[in-house]
């Protein structure tokens, strides 16, 4: 992200992490995050087998949290992201994750772990992008498609790739269903029944100086769209909203996550909604 927008915070009295031991193949656990999260003070809740994250959460800004932070895949991310947005409160994402990409794009330095902590201590803030499509928010992207009717293999977490370019041979083959898809890009043009359609908080980069696949700001109150036409070329360009109409519910995935969605899909980007905190040496 462009550098130079981040202002010192004050530490909040009654932080709150809530900590996926799972994530990231046990990453938390492996460094003990719960614990060293409690020596600085962080109330660390870990989730266990059967607990309700939405649950947990209201609980804690029940109780007075006064900062909501995440340790895990970018699917839980989201998801306390929403509650810290809702409640006005800043977030802070920890990168236990196995990518973490939406750690990447704030300016996170993923190899750090327990030094991602001090994004409730001696942390820095800004006002960030968020997107939502049909009111559930994202932090990253939804899919739809091949990648949408991906996410949803069981073999998807251990094999994205083959995945992927099985569910293409799939979808993609001469006798697949059409999935009715159908939007309008900036342009007016219209695309029906793409191979792919990705609505992202923010664009993602396609060439240098930036690497593919990474968002040079979450500040450009824009969404992202690429949309891979069945008969080539497909298009990229940005749009505040976006509506995709479809003739029956919608596999996607949202930051990675499996959900159906009611047609039409109506997105849409939230402008600097989000106060996000990260360490303040991360920022520099």
């Amino acid at each position: 992200m462009t550098p130079g927008t981040w202002w010192a915070a004050d530490p909040p009295e009654r932080p709150v992490l809530f900590v996926n031991p799972r994530s990231g193949g046990g990453k938390a656990e492996r460094a003990d995050l719960a614990e060293r999260a409690r020596e600085r003070g962080i109330d660390a809740i870990v989730l266990g087998p059967g607990d309700s994250l939405p649950t947990l959460i209201d609980q804690a800004v029940a109780d007075g949290a006064d900062a909501l932070g995440v340790a895990g895949g970018d699917g839980s991310l989201a998801v306390v992201a929403a509650a810290a947005l809702a409640h006005r409160l800043p977030f802070v994402c920890v990168p236990a994750g196995t990518r973490n990409h939406f750690a990447l794009d704030i300016g996170i330095d993923r190899s750090d772990l327990i030094g991602s902590l001090d994004g409730f201590t001696e942390a820095v803030e800004r006002r960030i992008d968020v997107a939502e499509v049909n009111g559930r928010l994202f932090l990253n992207n939804v899919s739809l498609g091949i990648y949408g009717d991906a996410v949803r293999q069981p073999t998807y977490r251990e094999a994205k790739a083959r995945t992927l370019l099985e569910t293409a041979s799939h979808v993609l083959g001469p006798s697949a269903p059409a999935a009715g898809l159908q939007l309008v890009d900036d342009r007016g043009w219209a695309h029906r029944d793409p191979a792919v359609v990705l609505v992202s908080n923010n664009p993602y980069a396609f060439a240098p100086p930036h690497p593919p696949g990474t968002r040079s700001t979450l500040q450009s109150g824009k969404l992202g769209v690429v949309s891979l036409d069945r008969t080539p070329p497909g298009r990229a360009w940005t749009a505040t909203t976006l509506e995709v109409t479809a003739p029956a519910v919608v596999h996607a995935g949202i930051d990675g996550e499996a959900v159906d969605l009611d047609p039409p899909l109506r997105f849409a980007v939230l402008p600097a909604a989000l106060r996000v905190r990260i360490a303040a040496r991360h920022a520099s």
